[in-house]
C-alpha cells in the first residue's frame, strides 16, 4: 500500500501547490467564510448557482496543506453538480472522514486521496472545512429563497 499512499501524498501536495478554482467569482450567488480557530485554517468560498447547478466554485484562504488541498479538491468535485448532488457528495465526504463509509473514488475524484486523513482525528476538521462551507453556502442560499 506504500505506493498508493505515496501517490495520494503527491496528489494532496499538488492540489496544495496548484489550487484549482482558487480566487473569486465575478458574480457569486452566495459567499461564506469558515474557519477553524483551533488551528487557524480559513476558507472563503463563493458559489455561482444557475438553474439549480453549481456553475462556478471559487475559494481562497490560508491554512495547512490538508485544508487548502481539500478546498481545491472540493471545488473540482462539486463543480457543475446540482445543489442536491453537491449536498449528497458533501455528506458522503463527511462520512468518509468520520470513518463511516469507504470513499467512492468515482464520485470524489482526487478527494479520495484524503481518505487516509480519517486515521488522524485532529486533521479531520482541516479536511472538512471547505466541504462544510459548501454545505453552508447552499443551505444559506436556499434559506434566502434563492
Amino acid at each position: 500500500m506504500g505506493g498508493l499512499d505515496d501517490l495520494y501524498q503527491e496528489l494532496i501536495l499538488d492540489h496544495y501547490r496548484n489550487r484549482r478554482n482558487a480566487g473569486q467569482l465575478d458574480d457569486p450567488t452566495v459567499a461564506v467564510d469558515h474557519n477553524n480557530p483551533l488551528c487557524g485554517d480559513e476558507i472563503h468560498l463563493e458559489l455561482r448557482i444557475e438553474g439549480g447547478r453549481l456553475a462556478g466554485v471559487a475559494h481562497s484562504g490560508e491554512g495547512c496543506s490538508i485544508s487548502q488541498s481539500s478546498a481545491s479538491m472540493m471545488s473540482v468535485a462539486l463543480s457543475d453538480r446540482t445543489e442536491d448532488e453537491a449536498l449528497d457528495l458533501v455528506e458522503h465526504f463527511r462520512r468518509v472522514m468520520r470513518g463511516d463509509e469507504d470513499a467512492d473514488e468515482e464520485r470524489l475524484g482526487d478527494a479520495v486521496a484524503l481518505e487516509g486523513v480519517a486515521k488522524y482525528p485532529v486533521r479531520v476538521k482541516c479536511a472538512l472545512l471547505s466541504w462544510m462551507a459548501a454545505k453552508d453556502a447552499i443551505l444559506t442560499r436556499r434559506s434566502e429563497g434563492g
